[in-house]
């Protein structure tokens, strides 16, 4: 019986809380699964706090005189940066499709989307490739001035911090373009037209009532931007800026001391913990409140001449710079390379993609799901204050992750090792850090926050009444999720697993750490080869990675498009 007919049989019952009509069947054991994934998720947090507290040699004292404060600074300096620019970007960008109608407004409206299915890494290759000496930019310049070297003329660094906090902010300006933008549609009309009539101009109409009213989803927009910089891995390893996430690296993997990396793991924590404070302090005083009647749309007032396309101008130069830029370069040159498609490794770089992806999918979504469930069944205390912490590998950069779940698991690889071969005297080598299992934990906890938001609202949207339905029909827990939940959310889940899915594609920094030996993803692919200078064997993989990219965000704005007014 569907879940339809379920609900039409008992339409007369009360209702009650989600989990009320099925809880004490089986709640004590959803609530331990419930636990047991809570703790998984957590626990590599954990982890890195453990293994920097505990380390077997204590590199503090250098750390804190010599490595840290170039690595906080140029990190601080990176954040803040790509914080502001892409606030400005975004919240004028978002400002603009929504009161005004210019030429391309409806379609620029969707298009600036588009750089979120660019990974930022991508976009550095493309932009430091365009602007080198002997790229197309330079080339162009020096043929049309007659200038013979590089003496002749004053060109920007291509790789330099600045050119960096370009390229971060061109890729998640559409963080802030996206939230801005459903902020200023939620205001009523009417507002805007008061403030028209009592003779404010354009500029004091968005200084003084669209910005104050929208400084909460900026400042949201922004401090993703920020977390998304402190956690990047690609951009700053390919402009050699030394950040935290590059100190984790060369600490781990050039100087060999894994505590050291826990420790500057810890240090970025802490760091992206005083970012999600500092919004949350920024707007601790405030109060946002919309109109309790239905608000009034807001109507889009015409530019004509030169404002117009000054506007069009402004909206396109972002997704020029954001999208076009980086799929015209890598699209020369695969084209000009067109046997890097048949190039050795690209296809099992693919294989690997897929199968660690969709398995890390699956499992992330599967988990949210039991987890999300059992903590709304047992009806506990517990599970219900772990769930939000839960979400906290969302915000800890890939670097990090990696270190808290490479020492756990290698720790329980040796115990498993040992014990196998004490019973049996063969080796089995090391099951979980010589596979890609730990790659596979990485995505889990890193993506979880994903999953378990897509599922969270699904069960929000379900009616409570529907698990006395299920009772009354004799129908288990378990029944009651694949029989009654599960057909109507099935869309909701099956948006969570190709946004995880896409973005463990896109996850370069653990994927580098936690990848077995001769093990290739088509991140790690694009990274190695780029690094290289090869930007045609890089091509195609980067290719693959943006066309999976854009899968997202075409689900992203299907999604806007039917919450639109």
């Amino acid at each position: 019986m569907c879940a339809e007919q379920i609900s039409q049989e008992i339409r007369s019952l009360p209702a009650h809380g989600a989990g009320d009509g099925l809880r004490g069947q089986g709640s004590a054991l959803w609530s331990l699964v419930a636990l047991a994934i809570a703790a998984l998720v957590i626990g590599p947090i954990l982890a890195v706090g453990w293994v920097a507290l505990h380390p077997v040699e204590n590199i503090w004292p250098h750390l804190l005189a010599n490595a840290l404060p170039r690595y906080l600074a140029n990190t601080g300096v990176l954040a803040f940066g790509v914080g502001a620019l892409s606030a400005a970007v975004g919240a004028g960008a978002a400002w603009l499709v929504v009161m005004y109608r210019f030429p391309g407004s409806r379609v620029l409206e969707w298009l600036l989307l588009a750089p979120l299915a660019i990974p930022a890494y991508v976009g550095a290759y493309a932009l430091a490739d365009f602007l080198d000496y002997s790229g197309p930019l330079q080339i162009a310049l020096r043929e049309a001035f007659g200038w013979q070297s590089a003496r002749d003329y004053w060109f920007p660094a291509a790789r330099s911090r600045s050119m960096a906090i370009l390229v971060l902010a061109g890729a998640l300006y559409p963080y802030v373009y996206l939230l801005a933008r459903s902020a200023f549609r939620e205001l009523s009309g009417g507002s805007y037209e008061v403030a028209r009539a009592l003779g404010a101009g354009p500029w004091a109409v968005f200084w003084r009532i669209g910005l104050p009213l929208a400084r909460p989803a900026i400042a949201a927009g922004a401090a993703i931007a920020m977390m998304e910089t402190v956690a990047d891995f690609g951009v700053v390893d390919y402009f050699g800026i030394q950040t935290l996430t590059l100190g984790i690296f060369s600490t781990w993997l050039e100087a060999g001391n894994a505590g050291g990396a826990a420790q500057i793991s810890l240090v970025m924590l802490a760091t992206v913990g005083l970012l999600l404070a500092l919004e949350k302090h920024s707007r601790r005083r405030a109060r946002y409140h919309g109109s309790a009647r239905q608000p009034r749309p807001v109507l889009r007032a015409p530019l004509k001449g030169a404002q117009a396309w000054l506007a069009t101008a402004l909206c396109t130069a972002p997704f020029a710079f954001g999208f076009v830029l980086p799929v015209a370069v890598i699209g020369w040159h695969a084209s000009a390379n067109p046997e890097s498609w048949f190039g050795p490794g690209l296809l099992r770089a693919l294989w690997h993609t897929l199968a660690v992806c969709s398995i890390a999918a699956v499992l992330t979504v599967a988990a949210a799901l039991v987890m999300v469930y059992g903590t709304r069944l047992s009806g506990r205390s517990l599970p219900r204050r772990l769930l939000p912490l839960t979400t906290l590998g969302y915000a800890a950069p890939g670097a990090v992750l990696a270190v808290g779940i490479l020492f756990p698991l290698a720790a329980l690889d040796h115990r498993i090792a040992d014990g196998w071969l004490a019973l049996t005297g063969h080796d089995p080598g090391l099951l979980l850090t010589g596979s890609a299992a730990a790659v596979v934990l990485a995505y889990l906890v890193r993506f979880f926050a994903v999953a378990e938001g897509a599922v969270d609202g699904a069960f929000g949207r379900i009616s409570p009444s529907l698990p006395m339905a299920a009772r009354s029909l004799g129908r288990s827990a378990s029944g009651a999720l694949s029989e009654v939940y599960m057909p109507l959310m099935r869309g909701s889940v099956g948006s969570g697993l190709v946004l995880v899915f896409v973005d463990s594609v896109k996850e370069l920094p653990a994927t580098m750490l936690l990848r077995p030996f001769n093990f290739e993803t088509l991140a790690t692919r694009v990274h190695e080869k780029a690094s290289l200078e090869n930007l045609g064997d890089a091509a195609p993989a980067a290719l693959l990675v943006m066309a999976v990219g854009l899968v997202a965000v075409a689900l992203l704005a299907h999604a806007n498009l039917r919450s639109a007014p």
